[in-house]
């Protein structure tokens, strides 16, 4: 056993030890107890004084300069820099090339980075804010330069004429698709047959309209909670939708629901449904037999009596009323010659003139380019109207204002067929505000692939206008026919207020 003395002799020993011990805490490596067990310590960093230390000792041997100098150096720069700025001759600031500067290689900074010591760089201090440009007097790698490609759209050629351009809406519609569901199949058929001008003529279109709305009333079903005269009428605005949008109403069709609406909203809400059904079904066949099918009659009947035996009569493309005419006064037993002129694209008075002449008339059919020299044998013109305007001026189809015009030169009567259910009270000075534009594909002679036109969409600079009416003055007319009588251009407004209050 250890006597008292050896015990004393061995604790100052283990004092001692650990005193000389405590100044290796603050150097490489030191040793922390855990029990019975030691292990070494991480290696600490250096404090913060010694590494400014190692970073001025490597300015001065790379640079040879001190921190105040390079301070010093950097105000001067941006001094300068300033005063360039001011005088409006920004310069670009180069590096000092004098300056003795160590430029270490990739390989000297990965040698010593792998040895664990970074390189050290001098520390500029300065007030100046960053703002976002390069820091002068450090040299920079260019930046490689930019590869990416930008592919240029061709720009798309506007193929709608500028003047009309007000005119163009949504395309035609020609298929049923994306048609609404509450649009009736006898709306979706007429909608398609007009679009496509199996259904022609202000006439057909508007009596082909009445009838199907016809079919509307007569499937429809009033759903609970609801009066008939309310919901029938927003039940017909989407059948009214769809045909808009395979072709603009016609003025006759206007007038016709325009009527057919009123009529709806006369319906007392306590009438049956059935029976209120019935009575809108007659009124429509009762409006078509009244406006349009004993219309045409009277009119037909009156203006026969305007040709007689040897007239040249000269009309323009077709109108059901002006043939109509015709047929009437060579029934009477009159003999005159028939004159169609006709144009394109859609060469209506190729019908014209095979009917008249299977019913044994004498026809003559040219194009308007002829027209100057066929007008020299008419002796009467007879034109349809497409609509009367309230200041007397004709809308018909595009060609009519020639063959008026034509007319007046000749001097020869212009009379015009129209029933007043193509009366409007709006007013046309021009064909320009109001009109119809039809597809231009319509002008292209289809299946011949050798006309100039073929292609034309991909022709720069070409543009198609094909529109479907023209307005003719007053001037150009002598007399209006209608229902109520023949009576000057002038007094179509006062017919249109009779036809719609009467």
């Amino acid at each position: 056993m250890a006597t008292l003395g050896e015990c004393s002799q061995t604790s100052t020993d283990t004092n001692a030890a650990k005193a000389e011990e405590e100044p290796a805490m603050n150097g490489n490596s030191t040793k922390l107890t855990n029990g019975d067990k030691t292990k070494p310590a991480a290696p600490l960093k250096p404090p913060p004084k010694a590494k400014s230390a190692i970073s001025m000792e490597a300015a001065g041997t790379s640079g040879k300069t001190s921190y105040a100098e390079l301070k010093k150096k950097a105000k001067e720069e941006k001094a300068a820099r300033r005063a360039q700025e001011k005088q409006g001759k920004p310069q670009a600031v180069l590096p000092d090339l004098k300056a003795p500067r160590k430029v270490e290689t990739l390989e000297e900074g990965g040698r010593r980075g792998s040895a664990g010591v970074l390189p050290a760089l001098p520390v500029v201090k300065s007030n100046h804010k960053p703002t976002g440009s390069i820091q002068k007097g450090i040299p920079l790698r260019p930046a490689p330069p930019q590869t990416t490609t930008h592919t240029v759209q061709p720009k798309k050629d506007n193929k709608n004429v500028a003047l009309f351009g007000h005119l163009y809406g949504q395309p035609r519609r020609t298929t049923i698709a994306a048609a609404g569901k509450d649009v009736h199949p006898a709306i979706l058929a007429l909608g398609l047959q007009m679009s496509n001008y199996i259904i022609c003529g202000s006439n057909a279109r508007c009596m082909a309209t009445l009838t199907a709305f016809k079919r509307v009333i007569e499937s429809y079903v009033t759903p609970p909670q609801n009066s008939l005269p309310r919901h029938l009428t927003s039940h017909l605005s989407p059948q009214i939708e769809y045909l808009v949008s395979c072709r603009p109403l016609s003025v006759s069709m206007g007038n016709a629901i325009r009527w057919l609406k009123l009529e709806i909203n006369d319906v007392d809400p306590d009438t049956e449904e059935s029976k209120a059904k019935a009575d809108l079904c007659e009124g429509i066949d009762n409006f078509i037999r009244e406006r349009i099918t004993v219309a045409d009659q009277v009119i037909s009947n009156s203006a026969a009596e305007k040709i007689q035996d040897g007239d040249v009569i000269l009309t323009y493309a077709k109108s059901s009323i002006v043939q109509q005419t015709l047929v009437e006064a060579y029934r009477k037993g009159i003999r005159f010659r028939v004159i169609i002129v006709d144009s394109r694209p859609l060469f209506e008075g190729k019908h014209l003139a095979r009917a008249l002449a299977e019913l044994g008339l004498e026809v003559q059919y040219s194009l308007t380019h002829a027209i100057d020299h066929v007008m020299k044998d008419a002796t009467k013109v007879f034109l349809g109207a497409h609509a009367m305007m309230s200041n007397g001026r004709l809308f018909s189809r595009i060609g009519t204002a020639i063959v008026a015009m034509m007319a007046k030169e000749s001097d020869v009567p212009v009379i015009v067929c129209c029933e007043s259910i193509k009366f409007t009270d709006k007013v046309a000075l021009d064909s320009i505000v109001s009109n119809e534009v039809a597809p231009p594909d319509e002008l292209i002679i289809q299946g011949d692939s050798t006309t100039a036109l073929t292609g034309w969409r991909n022709s720069p600079n070409l543009q198609l206008l094909n529109l479907m009416y023209d307005v003719t003055p007053a001037d150009y007319i002598n007399m209006v026919v209608t229902e109520y009588g023949s009576l000057p251009p002038s007094s179509v407004p006062v017919v249109h207020r009779l036809s719609t209050n009467g």
